[in-house]
């Protein structure tokens, strides 16, 4: 499996979202191949966010390897599955991809945790410490439930 998450900078959200699920990948013997992206391309080639790094950091992940990337067209042929962070971050997918757009491929983070609420996760850009730790619990959730709904094996 192939996933990549997708947040509007990819300093914030989806570095978390990245080192997280490739953090319970490990843990639960996958070999998912995890990487993340941004719509916007304002931060290509810089690290995540100090404090992005620090409260992953705090939870055992270490993401200050990761450098931030735009997200391409091409992403729909590279990747199985496509996580947007926020439904406007979707939008600018589905703009950014055209023709190549797959809504099959894409879900919401969120909605591995709630179901068919299209909530999104919280930007803590700019905003307080606090915000990254909600951010991080958000995020640690929905790829439990990502993984879960991915590997069951139980039948209907």
């Amino acid at each position: 499996m192939k996933v990549l998450m997708v947040c509007l900078g990819n300093i914030c959200r989806s570095p978390i979202a990245e080192g997280v699920l490739q953090k319970k990948c490990k843990e639960a013997g996958l070999n998912w191949s995890v990487d993340s992206a941004g719509t916007n391309g304002y931060h290509d080639g810089e690290r995540p966010h100090p404090t992005s790094q620090m409260v992953c950091k705090l939870n055992g992940v270490d993401i200050s390897n990761q450098r931030s990337r735009t997200f391409i067209k091409q992403d729909f042929n590279d990747f199985d599955l496509i996580i947007p962070m926020a439904e406007d971050v979707m939008r600018e997918i589905q703009y950014i991809a055209r023709e190549k757009y797959d809504q099959e491929k894409v879900k919401l983070l969120l909605n591995y945790s709630f179901p068919g609420t299209n909530l999104d996760v919280p930007d803590p850009w700019a905003r307080s410490e606090a915000a990254f730790h909600e951010v991080y619990s958000l995020i640690e959730h929905a790829c439990e439930v990502l993984i879960e709904s991915n590997t069951s094996t139980k039948q209907p």
